[in-house]
């Protein structure tokens, strides 16, 4: 990007009555227009939200949110819906990262949906799904009319079908067609009661992006990010890590690997990868080579069908 501004000068100095360009580079682009996006929310919204899990994208829209506001307090609260399978790792930097800045954190939990029968758990023990009714509940009881998600169009293809504000019913549910035009980085937050607005300050980034900016602005992630030893074993062509949820069978033997993952959520479908990439600008040149994006080749949960995550998202899934 490179806006023309006209830069005081001296009257009697060189350059007199000329513009001179001032150039953004493609991450400081990146980061003025999700911090455009994430001030349009507070300006438009009465109860904006952020939801924050402690997984790499989070923190990073987490961090342009203190950018945008600082010096000022943070202007939204923050809310994860945790399955009761999510790495202790990340949920530990979660935890962290609350405590480190000050802020409020909202907690929906489908355990306690599954103990009083709200819930029932499914047959093959991942519970991505069931996080549908725990968030919209949430919403509701929080009166959230905002809610700011790290999606990314990158990431699949329902969600690159979707605006930056994405208006959803009220019962949570998105309907393609009355998504509204965004020309010029003009932002419709009008929204009728009962309806609440699910914002993507990431859109426009790509995993790449996000790793550059990671490595740029030395944003600290949960060690999970990077190449450690773990006992993981093959599923499906992924590599899954053993939990309560159901693995391994018995004809699946535990193999100590060298691995990362590239995306976090429930253990029971989120598979890692081999890598040796323990820094971010490792991690930066692997991703560069890689064919596949991070939910194609490790999120089990996209894979039930061709429209599994548009399907989840018509039901009020982010």
């Amino acid at each position: 990007m490179t806006l023309a501004t006209d830069t005081p000068v001296r009257a009697d100095g060189p350059g007199h009555g000329t513009q001179r360009p001032y150039t953004l580079s493609h991450l400081e682009a990146l980061e003025a227009e999700s911090v455009h996006i994430l001030r349009e929310v507070a300006g438009e919204f009465e109860k904006p939200v952020i939801l924050f899990s402690g997984g790499k994208d989070s923190l990073v829209m987490l961090h342009l949110a203190l950018k945008a506001f600082a010096p000022a307090p943070l202007p939204f609260a923050l809310l994860h819906v945790d399955t009761g399978h999510n790495f202790p790792e990340v949920l530990a930097h979660r935890d962290h990262t609350v405590t480190r800045y000050g802020l409020r954190l909202h907690v929906a939990s489908v355990q306690e949906y599954l103990d009083t029968g709200r819930l029932r758990e499914r047959p093959d023990g991942t519970r991505n799904p069931l996080q549908t009714v725990p968030l919209l509940d949430a919403i509701r009881t929080g009166r959230f009319d905002a809610v700011c998600g790290g999606g990314r169009r990158d990431e699949e293809k329902a969600r690159a079908k979707e605006r930056v504000f994405s208006l959803r019913d009220e019962f949570g549910a998105w309907d393609p067609r009355r998504q509204r035009p965004e020309l010029w980085q003009l932002y419709n937050g009008r929204h009728a009661p009962g309806e609440h607005v699910r914002v993507f300050p990431l859109s426009d980034w790509t995993e790449l992006d996000v790793w550059q900016y990671i490595a740029r602005e030395h944003i600290e992630l949960p060690g999970i990010y990077f190449a450690h030893e773990r006992d993981v074993f093959q599923r499906g062509g992924m590599w899954l890590a053993p939990g309560p949820w159901g693995g391994p069978h018995d004809t699946e033997p535990l193999q100590r690997r060298m691995i990362r993952y590239r995306t976090v959520g429930d253990m029971s479908c989120t598979g890692a990868v081999d890598s040796h990439a323990t820094t971010p600008d490792a991690v930066i040149t692997e991703i560069t080579a890689s064919r596949l994006t991070e939910r194609g080749a490790t999120r089990a949960d996209d894979r039930t069908s061709e429209t599994a995550m548009e399907d989840r998202k018509r039901e009020g899934y982010f």
